[in-house]
């Protein structure tokens, strides 16, 4: 069994030394194992899907998001190390395993309703937005809080702004 698929939470996926082809493959494999494959993937009993994507699998599209960030002034998606080595702990915090320092909370946005699971202590947040019609939520992305306290007040200042339930 592949070296990153025996990870477990806070540990890191070990692709710092892999060239962009087996960096792919491992990362794949953890995605697949955790997302693609599970029949379960549901957060407080709704299902969770993948964005749809105009054009492009909606899959592809989401292992974009965990694993890559918008960089530059052209909106490009380039690998991001820091959410990449972190991809299998989405599932962990779906499954809501940790319970000490979580916030897990709704708010109204300007583009909708978003659901957040922030792991305080890891830095860790997860935004899921729930489906109008559906009772099924969208992973829309995840991603680890880089810079010291400005990224963590404004997520405690999304928390303070949430609904009064998790939508």
């Amino acid at each position: 069994m592949p070296l990153n698929l025996l990870k477990k939470y806070n540990e890191l996926l070990d692709i710092a030394a892999m060239n962009e082809s087996q960096r792919r493959k491992s990362l794949a494999g953890v995605f697949d194992r955790d997302i693609t494959d599970n029949p379960c993937f549901s957060f407080r009993t709704k299902q969770i899907n993948p964005t749809p994507a105009d054009g492009q699998d909606s899959m592809e599209r989401l292992f974009a998001h965990l694993t890559t960030v918008i960089a530059g002034s052209a909106n490009k998606r380039e690998f991001d190390m820091a959410r990449s080595v972190r991809l299998h702990w989405v599932k962990y915090h779906i499954e809501e395993n940790k319970k000490d320092n979580m916030f897990v909370f709704s708010v109204a946005e300007p583009n909708g309703t978003r659901t957040y699971i922030y792991d305080m202590n890891e830095k860790y947040v997860i935004v899921l937005e729930p489906m109008r019609r559906k009772n099924e939520y969208y992973l829309f992305t995840a991603y680890y809080l880089e810079g010291k306290d400005k990224a963590r007040d404004k997520m405690m200042k999304k928390y303070g702004k949430r609904l009064t339930d998790v939508v």
